[in-house]
């Protein structure tokens, strides 16, 4: 069993003694016992880990753990406002009894009411020490629990490079069977999202890699979480935003379809290297439409983002016309990333050289409304550079940590 399963298995075991056991009784301290020791096994090589229970599935950071498929605890968890759960080391025994009394307290006191626990409600907590928060999941600001009310670096950099992981897992399955992972790509925007919410403001964690191999999965994360945030600016609503994020996240899947030596190539392209970078538009909006035709606005992304105002851009249309919104605000973030970001071809620019360079375009190739707003937004919002060190490496479809 492998250790999200077993601690998550551990703690529904906790709360059911819980609810059958009196305190002291030697069956209930066992279960907590086990759960205590199968977090601090889960946790031996990690110092931040976060738990998802939405829509009857156990989400461990952006990896949905399909085995626990409708664990019966998820929706109860939910019901009480514990859609979000962060664990921070150091945790304690003492930690772990006091969040699974909390649970097992609201448990019963939401159904001796007959009532669910409502959205408006001031579910969100942590433990004594800190180590434990707990709240609901949201977008766009809506009742967003993030990493505590400072926000630190250290915390951001331990659950990005989950996101990261995530990402580079999602688009080592596409290679690999041309299947898109829907759910775990879901969690991942709403990891980013929550990511963005701290200190009381908009804050963009944008990823520095680097290796010229993982700049696609960089370069994807910096795009929903920049889309987002001028999403959210531009007035949409919560699903609309995620729904911009998922897009922004799938727009260069694509480049799975691209060869290692063109993605990496460090000198100028050939004409042969250009054809097929270019490809990976119409590569990505195939990949995403074979299975997923719910996904559309994701595949008109993929498809579009490289068309520019003027008409000009790749793929070439029989019919030149404008791009969906979205496409135009992806289009946006991601030039906005790609200045910020040395690629094998291009060194980066500064963050305000990069932002001078995409407002000069707003009107030409870029839509002038979405860079006013991106403008305007990358004014009010922090921006905090997050480096992600560990390398991403994938043997037979597994992640494998270095």
């Amino acid at each position: 069993m492998i250790d999200p399963i077993k601690f998550i298995t551990a703690l529904g075991q906790a709360l059911s003694a819980h609810a059958l056991y009196d305190p002291g009784h030697p069956s209930r301290d066992k279960a907590m016992a086990a759960t205590a020791k199968a977090l601090l096994d889960l946790m031996d090589q990690r110092d931040f880990l976060t738990f998802s229970f939405l829509g009857g599935e156990v989400v461990f950071g952006p990896r949905v753990l399909r085995e626990l498929k409708e664990w019966e605890w998820a929706s109860r968890l939910s019901g009480i406002g514990v859609e979000r759960l962060e664990f921070n080391a150091p945790v304690s025994h003492e930690a772990v009894v006091e969040f699974v009394e909390m649970v097992h307290a609201r448990i019963n006191r939401s159904e001796a009411s007959g009532k669910p626990a409502g959205r408006g409600d001031t579910s969100s907590g942590a433990t004594a020490d800190n180590s434990i928060r707990w709240g609901r999941i949201s977008l766009a600001g809506e009742d967003l629990i993030s990493r505590g009310e400072a926000g630190s670096a250290a915390q951001v950099a331990f659950s990005l490079e989950e996101e990261v992981e995530g990402v580079g897992w999602i688009h080592d399955q596409v290679g690999r069977s041309e299947t898109l992972p829907v759910a775990e790509v879901g969690a991942v925007v709403r990891s980013l999202a929550v990511a963005m919410r701290q200190e009381g403001r908009l804050v963009l964690p944008l990823l520095e890699l680097m290796q010229f191999d993982q700049l696609t999965v960089a370069h994807s994360c910096n795009v929903a979480v920049l889309a987002m945030g001028v999403g959210e600016f531009m007035g949409f609503a919560p699903r609309e935003v995620r729904a911009i994020g998922v897009a922004a996240l799938l727009h260069d899947v694509g480049k799975v379809k691209v060869s290692q030596e063109v993605l990496t190539k460090t000198g100028a392209f050939t004409e042969e290297d250009r054809r097929e970078m270019e490809r990976h538009t119409v590569e990505g909006a195939r990949l995403i439409l074979t299975r997923h035709r719910q996904m559309d606005l994701a595949a008109v992304v993929a498809y579009e983002h490289h068309l520019r105002m003027d008409g000009t851009g790749y793929p070439a249309l029989r019919f030149p016309r404008k791009p969906h919104l979205a496409s135009r605000m992806v289009s946006v973030c991601e030039q906005y990333d790609a200045f910020c970001t040395s690629w094998p071809q291009v060194p980066a620019l500064p963050a305000h050289e990069a932002l001078a360079r995409v407002e000069a375009q707003g009107g030409t190739l870029l839509d002038a409304d979405v860079v006013k707003a991106f403008v305007t937004m990358m004014g009010d919002a922090k921006t905090q550079r997050v480096p992600v060190n560990r390398p991403i490496v994938m043997v037979e479809g597994e992640l494998i940590r270095r």
